[in-house]
């Protein structure tokens, strides 16, 4: 089963491309649960895998995990005993794995794909674990990233802060792009945008699964439409491709925000391609600690107001998940 990974940082269009590959027959890419973002800290509380309640215990709750995902799974149905047996060690990494196979068999895939953003992370345990696993590097410009970011319902909402997370993603992505190229397909969002079927093709040769042109109507698919009821976080993904969707941020941010992230991610927008704006290169403004904990309470302050926002349903569904998450946390 070939395993496939999707890095770098949300707010790069990072569902829209995993719809466009939900299309082929060839990969299952089912909306994340985030299975390592979220258990890997929670790890201390299970104790020894190596005895059998340990982990079984830790089955258990990633399959529940999964199975309060706010974008259900269709299709499969999550036999503890089943995915225990997949597993070739008693770990994290096996039991997510298990789960990730057992959903590419349901929906008669010879691959599968997750898109988790954060599994970069744990770069190390997956090339560890899986057979050859591959990855595609999406990136955005984190100025248009940071526009995204202060729209949506989740996530950093102070320029600051979503700058220093996107540079610490690029920079793990990158890294393993340096180590391990033929591993890793790079593709920017604004080029999927400009070029979708060429930017598709060639992703499709990476991967060595065949073009489909349907994979363009990822909007008409059922995924889509499920996703897109979900959550105002992907609305758009029931829509074709917005091709003019990029560089809002000249005309939305101030000349203060992109000054901001410029100086923290100016040395990772030049090796990306991305243009400055504001910030010439060498005269980056350094932010002392005091000037970070006042973005720090305008952050807190914008992700307070931001959650008013969140429609009910949609935040009751979080709550659910996020309720089990911390029920485990307290064990």
């Amino acid at each position: 089963m070939q395993a496939i990974f999707m890095v770098g940082e949300q707010r790069s269009g990072s569902n829209l491309l995993r719809l466009i590959l939900d299309q082929s027959s060839a990969i299952a890419a089912p909306h994340p649960p985030h299975i390592l973002q979220r258990m890997m800290p929670l790890l201390p509380v299970y104790g020894d895998l190596k005895k059998d309640r340990a982990f079984n215990k830790l089955v258990d709750d990633v399959c529940t995990l999964v199975e309060l995902n706010p974008v259900p799974w269709d299709k499969v149905k999550l036999d503890r005993k089943d995915i225990a047996s997949r597993c070739r060690e008693r770990s994290l990494v096996a039991v997510f794995g298990a789960v990730m196979d057992a959903y590419a068999e349901a929906h008669d895939a010879t691959g599968w794909m997750c898109k988790s953003m954060q599994n970069i992370h744990w770069a190390r345990e997956i090339n560890a674990y899986f057979d050859q696993p591959k990855y595609i590097y999406l990136y955005r410009d984190p100025r248009d990233v940071a526009l995204s970011f202060s729209k949506a319902v989740i996530g950093e909402k102070h320029p600051y802060f979503i700058a220093k997370q996107w540079n610490e993603l690029q920079n793990l992505c990158l890294a393993q792009l340096d180590e391990n190229k033929d591993s890793m397909f790079a593709i920017s969002y604004e080029n999927l945008l400009k070029n979708p079927e060429q930017m598709v093709k060639d992703l499709c040769t990476f991967l060595d699964i065949e073009f489909s042109i349907k994979m363009l109507d990822f909007h008409r698919s059922r995924e889509a439409e499920r996703s897109a009821k979900s959550s105002s976080l992907w609305e758009n993904l029931s829509k074709p491709i917005n091709t003019s969707n990029s560089r809002k941020f000249l005309t939305e941010l101030s000349t203060e925000e992109i000054r901001i992230i410029e100086s923290v991610c100016g040395d990772v927008m030049d090796r990306l391609g991305y243009e400055r704006t504001v910030v010439e290169k060498g005269n980056e403004t350094h932010y002392t600690a005091t000037d970070i904990e006042q973005f720090s309470l305008q952050n807190e302050a914008l992700k307070a107001e931001k959650s008013k926002q969140v429609d009910p349903e949609d935040k009751k569904r979080r709550k659910i998940q996020l309720g089990f998450l911390n029920q485990i946390g307290q064990v």
